[in-house]
């Protein structure tokens, strides 16, 4: 039944010119068809397996016995496989077969084991049998870039030795599956671009992990409040549906997380004050979320921090002090956001570091929003304690509009007239139309010094901080704009792979396998190993 269901909708692409959409309702199909087909072995536990095999067959011994059921079942839940790779995968001799790679048994050193299968960028279609869970030697498991759909079954439990799962790039549907977090040895965790929806489970964060991959699926809801339980050095939950805060306890993760990728979700409120603490991180990436408020002030101690991006959000405020200047820091991107004041260390291209703050209300930078669109967003100040997100502590108490009085002397005041405040655009130097009492001007470190009307702004020694509180408040105009510096856009970041190193000696296969990522066993079976790159695929 899982193969049908897998199959009218692989035949289906098969006549497409281009890919089609994988709906919620292929999703729920090929779950259903699939479980159906598992519902008589729910429970298994693979007692009994000796009646699927050919009498006439020699095995080396029991181990591969029963890794020779577990493939050929395997080989029957295929249905396409265009470059033959499961071609060779006939007879007793299954550390022979394309793809499956033996070593020493843990327990036994004169047992010979299957204990990897990489079948990598093979363009297969199928699905994943219960028979599995044969597979008890197993170290790891890589079959990203195929056409692998329906569901992972819970038989997968009884691989206890399962140190890497790499399912990236397939079909894979239904809940988050919980039964992988049962493995007692895994370490590494890629389910990338799949079509996973729902919670992610809090038992998550609290597994001895060292890489969560699970961009590009369908996952929702907030992220459990036990988020900086995990112990992983590279988190990606990119290109999801997550929102609401960022929890604060990602401060836990200082000793341990590098790289944190939350890019394209719904997150909303303040960032937390506890990133700050983060000081080890060195990609930190939360653009195109519901971000408000300032940024934490605090963001200068990451002194690890290489790439960071807050782009696409609603940040306000003021770039904070430091963060241009970290002394790794290759590239950083703010725009399209609402920032009014950034420190000179900012520039763009300013001593090698590739800065965009395009599209923002810094008075003197160019490429930034209209005047009327800043007044409008900026005149609803975010109170941070207020969205949940960030402690009222934090939060740095809003100045009092100033009292009118003789212009030249400070603090700064404004003579009252009658009309009302009105944005014209003047040539330079822009002249401001008079406001409306009471005036209010935020006080600027200097303050802006205005003269008798008709009012001109005199350029102070630092930009002013526009910082609009009611009555309503009125943009101070800019000065003559300094030379202007074109930010280039920022380099894509990347999740590196983790390090590879040279796998252990294993028996010389006949005949050879075609070209794959080389496989390499962990480090209970011999020597250290990573998983292969992820797919190529435009973003994280």
């Amino acid at each position: 039944m899982a193969a049908v269901g897998c199959l009218v909708f692989l035949s289906l692409l098969s006549f497409s010119s281009i890919s089609l959409a994988f709906t919620d309702a292929d999703a729920e199909n090929i779950a259903r068809r699939q479980l159906l087909h598992f519902a008589a072995e729910v429970d298994f536990s693979g007692e009994g397996f000796e009646h699927k095999l050919d009498l006439k067959l020699e095995f080396a011994n029991d181990r591969q016995k029963k890794a020779y059921v577990a493939l050929q079942a395997w080989k029957d839940a295929i249905y396409s496989d265009p470059k033959g790779i499961t071609k060779n995968w006939v007879g007793p001799n299954v550390c022979s077969y394309n793809g499956v790679f033996c070593d020493h048994a843990l327990d036994d050193p004169t047992q010979w084991v299957v204990a990897g299968i990489d079948i990598n960028h093979s363009d297969i279609a199928g699905h994943l049998p219960t028979e599995i869970g044969l597979l008890t030697d197993l170290a790891l498991i890589h079959m990203n870039s195929n056409r692998i759909c329906g569901i992972v079954p819970k038989t997968i439990s009884n691989l206890k030795l399962l140190f890497e799962i790499d399912f990236s790039n397939n079909w894979l549907v239904g809940p988050f599956p919980d039964v992988i977090l049962e493995l007692p040895s895994l370490k590494y965790l890629d389910l990338r671009y799949n079509n996973f929806e729902g919670a992610l489970p809090p038992s998550l964060f609290d597994k001895d992990l060292d890489v969560i991959l699970l961009n590009n699926n369908r996952l929702e809801s907030n992220l459990p409040e036990n988020f900086g339980n995990s112990t992983a050095s590279v988190i990606v939950l990119a290109n999801n549906k997550f929102s609401g805060c960022v929890p604060s306890s990602i401060g836990r993760m200082e000793q341990s997380v590098e790289q944190i990728l939350l890019l394209n979700n719904e997150f909303s409120g303040c960032l937390p004050e506890e990133i700050t603490l983060l000081s080890n991180i060195t990609v930190f990436d939360v653009q195109r979320n519901k971000l408000v408020g300032e940024l934490p002030k605090g963001l200068g101690y990451m002194q690890s921090l290489e790439s960071a991006s807050f782009a696409g959000n609603m940040f306000s405020g003021h770039v904070p002090d430091g963060l241009c200047s970290l002394p790794n820091l290759k590239n950083l991107s703010f725009s399209g956001n609402y920032f009014e004041m950034e420190d000179e260390s900012c520039l763009p291209l300013k001593d090698g570091v590739a800065v965009d703050d395009s599209d923002n209300c810094v008075l003197e930078r160019p490429g930034q929003k209209l005047p009327q669109k800043c007044y409008e967003y900026l005149s609803k100040p975010v109170d941070c304690s207020k969205t949940g997100c960030r402690a009222a502590t934090k939060e740095t108490p809003k100045p009092k509009p100033p009292v009118s009085s003789p212009p030249p002397p400070p603090p700064p005041v404004a003579s009252p007239p009658p009309p009302p405040p009105v944005f014209s655009p003047p040539p330079p130097p822009p002249v401001y139309s008079p406001p409306p009492p009471p005036p209010v001007y935020s006080p600027p470190p200097p303050p802006p010094v205005y003269s008798p009307p008709p009012p001109v702004y005199s350029p102070p020694p630092p930009p002013p901080v526009y910082s609009p509180p009611p009555p309503p408040p009125v943009y101070s105009p800019p000065p003559p704009p300094p030379p202007v510096y074109s930010p280039p856009p920022p380099p894509p970041v990347h999740s590196p792979p983790p390090v590879q190193s040279p796998p252990p000696p294993a028996p010389a296969k006949s005949p050879p396998p075609p070209v794959f990522a080389d496989v390499k066993l962990p480090p209970n079976l011999g020597a250290v190993y990573a998983s292969p790159p992820p797919p190529i695929f435009q973003g994280y």
